[in-house]
């Protein structure tokens, strides 16, 4: 995804994003005193815990992690809270852009990172949409923290289907329901379990994900974005165009999958960057 540095996190009275639990003890006292009385967030537990499984788990490679070890994550997240990484259940998030017209934007923040997994939050205003991109080679786990989404994921249909000609590819769709927090975890996988996926924000959101790799152009995990089509609109059913394709979905089925094709990046796709100000993980002196 496309990301541009925005700078810090913003005041909550302004309807914007802040973090709820950093905050400083008024004094008449020194400045020099006041900077004592600095209350930092503490690691929750929990977070502290995603992070070190994290560390064990993900190695770097393609692969998908054993399912014990995917069981072990989703049982983590499925604890977590707004609060663990410093939101407050009341945090509400401009639609920047909104009153003229544009996209709402949507903005980024990183917990933790290295060239081995990424801890990272998105959050999304009202509308706000994450265009249907992909994850290649990667495990990516979701946790919505905050509000009601709509997700629409598909994975590729194999062996490829193309139509005659064209760029379209025919994949099945995993997913197109709406999700309200709190609620389980959601997981996919290199080649399964909706690699390709879209987030639309019903209300403003607040997303936790964990992805195994993180995306690096340099080794060949590059995203790509994608549009979508119902497939009947490029399938007649009755056998005519691809004979290969149309005969693996029956008419009946149509509406499990769809034809997707690759496309620029999207105006919609660029994020702003914003600095993590919630608790901190304790790292050891062995990292990834």
């Amino acid at each position: 995804m496309m990301v541009v540095d925005a700078g810090g996190l913003v005041e909550h009275v302004n309807n914007r994003v802040r973090y709820a639990n950093k905050t400083m003890k008024k004094s008449n006292r020194s400045c020099k005193k006041r900077r004592r009385e600095v209350v930092f967030p503490r690691v929750p537990e929990v977070l502290q815990q995603l992070f070190v499984s994290c560390r064990e788990i993900f190695k770097g490679h393609g692969a998908a992690p054993p399912a014990s070890d995917v069981n072990k994550l989703c049982n983590i997240l499925d604890k977590m809270k707004p609060e663990d990484v410093g939101l407050s259940k009341n945090h509400f998030f401009k639609a920047a852009g909104a009153a003229k017209g544009t996209h709402p934007r949507v903005t980024y923040t990183t917990i933790y990172q290295c060239s081995d997994f990424s801890l990272c939050i998105f959050f999304l205003p009202e509308k706000a949409v994450i265009p249907l991109h992909n994850h290649p080679a990667m495990t990516v786990f979701t946790k919505l923290l905050l509000g009601t989404m709509h997700i629409k994921s598909y994975d590729w249909v194999h062996p490829k289907h193309s139509m005659p000609s064209s760029p379209m590819r025919l994949a099945r769709l995993k997913a197109n329901s709406v999700y309200t927090a709190p609620c389980d975890t959601s997981v996919l996988y290199p080649t399964t379990g909706g690699n390709m996926h879209e987030f639309t924000a019903m209300t403003p959101c607040a997303v936790l994900d964990v992805l195994g790799p993180p995306y690096s152009k340099q080794d060949g995990r590059d995203c790509s974005y994608y549009k979508d089509f119902p497939y009947s609109a490029f399938s007649s059913g009755d056998g005519d165009g691809d004979g290969e394709t149309t005969a693996t979905v029956r008419e009946e089925e149509g509406d499990c999958f769809g034809w997707l094709e690759e496309i620029e990046v999207p105006e919609n796709a660029e994020i702003d960057r914003i600095q993590y100000l919630g608790p901190q993980i304790v790292q050891t002196t062995t990292t990834c």
